[in-house]
């Protein structure tokens, strides 16, 4: 049986929530596309920060934007291995971003989560101007919020402090086209949580509350 967390609420009160189900490595050996939309409403939690996730990426083998196009290097090496492992990567030089590893050379990026727990510790890295609709929205300031660096490459998203959590519930969700990349924008490739403040861009034709 997977391990299991209790989440409390996002003000950090004593109020708690069902456990949740840690995802096996299984959950994600499968097509990037596929576990990007299931994922959404998923919990992750890194050493004690975290929340729902809202926007995700999916990026395969054959996609020419995607880093495991050219087939296997020192730097997306991740990519090509066992799946339910974090795929490391900096952007431009600056930003550390997460993705989760799927079928062999597919991978989903996380864009944005709702943060729940840890918010003290996410808004200090940030630093303390960022309110929660900023805090995580966008790949770039999601993995500085968790902390994320080259340290965490590789490792596996299989316990309670480092770990993908099933949605209690079906949830709505939208696609669109992927944004910041050059190559291959017509996939409808972007999934979000219907309604989210908390995406990092909205979705063509989908209206926020």
């Amino acid at each position: 049986m997977g391990a299991r967390m209790t989440q409390s609420g996002a003000s950090g009160g004593a109020a708690q929530r069902d456990p949740m189900l840690l995802l096996p490595a299984t959950a994600f050996d499968r097509p990037a596309v596929t576990v990007a939309r299931a994922l959404i409403g998923a919990m992750l939690v890194l050493r004690g920060a975290g929340g729902v996730v809202v926007e995700t990426e999916a990026y395969a083998p054959d996609d020419p934007a995607s880093h495991s196009f050219r087939g296997q290097r020192r730097g997306n090496a991740a990519m090509f291995g066992p799946p339910g492992r974090a795929y490391v990567y900096r952007s431009y030089g600056v930003h550390w971003c997460l993705n989760v590893v799927c079928a062999r050379g597919h991978a989903v990026l996380f864009r944005a989560i709702e943060p729940t727990v840890g918010l003290a510790e996410m808004q200090a890295r940030r630093g303390v101007r960022w309110g929660l609709q900023e805090l995580c929205s966008g790949p770039g300031r999601l993995g500085q919020a968790l902390g994320i660096g080259p340290k965490d490459d590789g490792a596996p998203f299989d316990r309670a402090e480092f770990g993908l959590f099933a949605a209690p519930a079906p949830v709505p969700v939208v696609a669109g086209p992927r944004i910041g990349i050059s190559r291959a924008t017509e996939h409808p490739w972007r999934f979000g949580l219907a309604g989210s403040r908390f995406l990092s861009r909205r979705f063509p034709g989908a209206e926020l509350p």
